[in-house]
């Protein structure tokens, strides 16, 4: 094809420029090519939050041990995300966030740095763990998985080889371990009723009603971190409402079910919208039978 037949050809397939000749309008057309390039090579680095875990965590029992969990591009990470840990064993507690199921951790983004694990004295074997980044609208932002090893420390002059512990009948057994208990909540000041600015009271209100909306759709984890950071900033429909998650009755009441109860967090968030003014915690207290 000649120089001619290739300016006819770019014409017909280039936007009309009056005034412009075909080398100009062609010279144009590169310069939008390349442009759009450039867009799409700046869209295409956008960064996206990561999850950073080990592939294997190695642990002893009766330990504590860090959980390191860090998260990769945190500017990407919209406010009011968590980390949603699955697959503990039930024994395990850690230093921060909330049980939310057996083996199941919610964890606020902010205590990652200093997450600990603490393990009891009969806690053995190998779980994986699954690790999900969750916005605070429920979205998944990243996952990831880890294997949690868990084994005694080979003593020295003994055998590194498998050890296989064998239980007679009529041998006298040690006392079952206690489950570690979930780290207990502050303690809570004895102050009257919060007083709160229009302002401040409009925000709690809005996480609680977030809160209820992600009750009702299964999201425990996502209401629990909502209505605990609306008592927090003094609002006692907070407070009660995150009792209730952990208060067995309430919880038949709204049917959920595969969810512990935890009579100790339900005494202590009741006490704490107490506190706060509201006037029906004084009778779940009671029912839950609060000194």
């Amino acid at each position: 094809m000649g120089a001619g037949s290739s300016a006819r050809h770019a014409s017909r397939h280039s936007p009309a420029q009056p005034g412009l000749g075909p080398v100009a309008r062609g010279l144009l057309a590169a310069l939008s090519f390349a442009a759009s390039i450039a867009s799409g090579a700046v869209h295409a680095q956008t960064p996206r939050p990561a999850i950073l875990i080990a592939a294997t965590i190695s642990a002893e029992p009766a330990q504590q041990a860090p959980l390191a969990i860090r998260i990769g591009s945190p500017e990407a990470v919209p406010k009011g995300s968590f980390i949603r840990i699955r697959g503990l064993p039930p024994t395990i507690a850690l230093s921060d966030g909330h049980s939310i199921a057996p083996g199941s951790w919610a964890i606020p983004i902010a205590a990652l740095p200093n997450l600990r694990i603490t393990l009891p004295a009969m806690a053995l074997g190998k779980s994986e763990i699954s690790i999900t980044l969750v916005g605070n609208d429920g979205t998944v932002l990243a996952e990831a998985k880890s294997v949690l090893i868990i084994s005694a420390t080979v003593a020295p002059g003994k055998s590194n080889g498998p050890s296989v512990s064998i239980l007679r009948a009529g041998t006298p057994q040690p006392p079952a371990p206690a489950e570690t208990a979930v780290r207990p909540p502050s303690p809570i000041p004895p102050e009257g009723p919060s007083r709160l600015t229009p302002e401040q009271r409009d925000r709690a209100l809005r996480l609680v009603k977030r809160g209820d909306e992600h009750l009702a759709e299964g999201g425990i984890a996502q209401a629990r971190l909502l209505y605990e950071r609306a008592a927090e900033a003094g609002l006692a429909q907070g407070a009660m409402a995150l009792a209730a998650t952990y208060d067995a009755a309430e919880l038949s009441r709204l049917g959920v079910r595969g969810l512990q109860p935890d009579r100790a967090l339900a005494l202590h968030w009741y006490e704490r919208a107490r506190q706060l003014g509201a006037s029906e915690a004084e009778q779940r207290l009671r029912r839950l039978g609060a000194n």
